[in-house]
């Protein structure tokens, strides 16, 4: 196998994620009416539709610069600090430069490039029940599987075993940020809508390579 990244495998990275977001929306959106406005599945599904329109406009640009199109994109969906915080991340992902086809240390410096770029943006950290409780933890995972000399596909396994195990913790917290802070123990006993959110956008990531590993 070729272990390296096109905008083909781009593609299919994000069209993978938008099919279990479009798939969960009405759960995404039940764990958001918790806390929040109820509104998370279909803000989500919105920004997963500008971000695969985006990929899959024809042009010669590089992929980091995809990227950023991508993500400046889905900045322009209403829906609060979800899309926003997304939109900051796809950006953030574009800040390392990519050629049209890259490997997986390459792939994982874009990948911590786009969580310092949110975490610029937000002073959540692991631990306060919102999306960074499943990106933190798939980052790290990413940047550990890269250095290691893992694959991409084992790389991307190890991304949503580690985001899926965040989001799961958070029901057990309690929220510090949005509107769910003022639940207090009444938060505990659900996942957070965000971290849920984060979760099938890695289990997508990976199902993207799956096959590939296979072959």
């Amino acid at each position: 196998m070729n272990d390296l990244i096109c905008i083909c495998d781009l593609r299919r990275m994000f069209a993978e994620a938008a099919v279990r977001i479009r798939d969960h929306s009405k759960m995404l959106s039940q764990l958001d009416s918790i806390g929040g406005d109820g509104d998370h599945g279909i803000t989500m599904v919105r920004a997963m539709e500008v971000l695969e329109n985006e990929l899959n406009v024809e042009n010669d640009k590089l992929l980091n610069d995809r990227l950023k199109d991508a993500g400046w994109g889905v900045l322009s969906v209403s829906g609060g600090a979800s899309s926003a915080l997304l939109g900051t991340f796809v950006c953030g992902m574009g800040d390392v430069n990519l050629g049209r086809e890259n490997d997986c240390k390459h792939l994982a410096a874009s990948f911590v490039a786009g969580l310092h770029a949110v975490e610029k943006q937000t002073k959540a950290r692991p631990g306060d029940k919102t999306m960074m409780d499943a990106l933190v933890p798939a980052v790290q995972a990413i940047e550990a599987a890269a250095n290691s000399g893992e694959s991409i596909a084992r790389t991307m396994e190890r991304a949503a075993d580690a985001a899926g195990t965040g989001a799961a913790s958070t029901k057990d917290m309690i929220a510090r940020y949005g509107r769910a802070k003022f639940l207090g123990e009444k938060a505990r006993g659900s996942a957070d809508a965000g971290a849920t959110s984060i979760a099938l956008l890695f289990q997508g990531f990976s199902a993207a390579f799956a096959e590939q590993e296979g072959a």
